[in-house]
């Protein structure tokens, strides 16, 4: 294993030991909340993120009182998700796999910016909150159309109060019991964001995906994820099993160091704008 002290950019000795690794193989990427910080969209675990209690799947369905709190905070935070841009780090991503470096993305983020910077293989283990389930029919909406209705249910909910957005775009606010949740106009049952909750399974399908884009990739490359939730550390598996390099950039300690090839402790944005210009030309 190589590994490296903590510093604010990755040296440059392991700089170019990762994009060798990388040079001439598929890559594949992992990506985590660290991803997207220099977006503006905070961490779940980094230094100074706020101690918080996320929904629950069991909690939202069996509480409506639950889900009136949860759609009046995921409706602001998806307004301020929405004015969020893909920085750097999602636009070097992007141009590896315009290259032929990147062979696609699996991310746990639900922002969208990896779709938006131009990635076009993108997996998303958690769902994306730019769309809506029914949780009866399973007709998808999209968000956009779900939130104009909201907003016509309830044209009390002021955008323009200051909001402390979440990961997952969900933020506190105040009265939430009065808030109209809007009705699947297929069948009229309970919609959700299409996110995984808490307590909820990533949906089978979408986990055979991102197995498949590890199964055929020559280099597993995770970026700003600390490896906690268990489909990030089963994919490291799957990677590490087949004997294939592992290179982490993450600033701290993630679960999956002693497993990696290389470790970066360093930001995401910088390595892998800094490893675009290096294998892209």
């Amino acid at each position: 294993m190589v590994t490296g002290i903590e510093a604010p950019a990755p040296s440059d000795m392991l700089l170019d030991e990762a994009i060798r690794l990388m040079r001439g193989s598929r890559v594949a990427v992992l990506t985590g909340a660290g991803v997207s910080t220099d977006s503006g969209i905070p961490d779940y675990r980094g230094e100074g993120a706020p101690v918080r209690t996320p929904m629950t799947f069991q909690t939202f369905l069996s509480s409506e009182s639950a889900r009136k709190r949860y759609w009046a905070g995921s409706h602001l935070g998806w307004r301020h998700f929405g004015t969020a841009e893909p920085n750097a780090g999602h636009f070097a991503l992007a141009a590896l796999e315009q290259g032929g470096v990147v062979s696609g993305v699996v991310t746990q983020n639900v922002d969208g910016l990896h779709r938006r910077a131009g990635s076009t293989h993108v997996v998303e283990l958690h769902g994306a909150s730019d769309r809506v389930l029914c949780l009866s029919c399973g007709q998808v909406f999209a968000r956009q159309a779900v939130a104009d209705r909201l907003e016509q249910l309830n044209p009390h909910i002021d955008l323009e109060v200051a909001i402390r957005p979440n990961p997952d775009g969900d933020v506190d606010v105040d009265d939430p019991d009065a808030i109209v949740i809007p009705a699947c106009t297929v069948c009229g049952g309970l919609l959700k964001p299409d996110v995984v909750f808490f307590g909820e399974f990533v949906p089978t399908p979408v986990f055979r995906q991102a197995a498949s884009l590890v199964h055929g990739a020559d280099v597993l490359l995770v970026a700003g994820s600390s490896l906690v939730v268990n489909s990030g550390v089963r994919l490291l598996e799957i990677a590490r099993r087949r004997r294939v390099p592992i290179i982490v950039i993450n600033r701290g300690i993630t679960k999956g160091d002693s497993r990696a090839t290389v470790k970066l402790d360093a930001g995401a944005t910088e390595t892998l704008t800094a490893m675009a210009e290096a294998l892209v030309a």
